[in-house]
């Protein structure tokens, strides 16, 4: 089941990735690894710009035991890396209209976006955080560096 999971996930991002009018040169792949609430799950993201913002393509596979399906996730940008991850978000991008959920099954394909530039959050020094919503424990269950 797992196989069949993993290979639906890069059918997803890859089919986002083919969706775009952006160069291929812009788009970036960040893989998520899962976090220790999380184990054995899968995740990806696709980082590309959109003007003077940033959107990120989400395909997740997989959430922590007891989430309501499909759950709400949410998404962070806080500054330094998957190990060590600053106090606060930077960038908190789950308002506005720019946070719509697909949700076939267990598997969800969402996108957001964030108010900077993707050479800003290139340059390094950043750290992307895919969150359980607060009504299902609110804990980080995927982490990526996005430099």
């Amino acid at each position: 089941m797992k196989i069949v999971s993993s290979l639906a996930l890069v059918v997803a991002v890859g089919w986002i990735s083919g969706c775009s009018t952006v160069p291929d040169s812009q788009i970036t792949n960040v893989p998520l690894n899962a976090t220790s609430t999380n184990p054995g799950s899968i995740a990806q993201t696709v980082m590309m710009p959109s003007g003077s913002t940033t959107t990120f393509w989400f395909a997740v596979s997989g959430e922590p035991i007891g989430s309501a399906l499909p759950g709400r996730l949410m998404a962070y940008i806080y500054p330094g890396s998957c190990g060590n991850l600053g106090a606060k978000p930077a960038y908190d991008i789950n308002d506005g209209p720019n946070a719509r959920f697909y949700s076939p099954a267990s598997h969800q394909y969402f996108w957001k976006s964030a108010p900077v530039t993707v050479d800003t959050l290139r340059a390094g020094g950043y750290a992307l955080v895919v969150r359980q919503s607060p009504a299902d424990g609110n804990q980080n269950i995927f982490c990526g560096n996005l430099s």
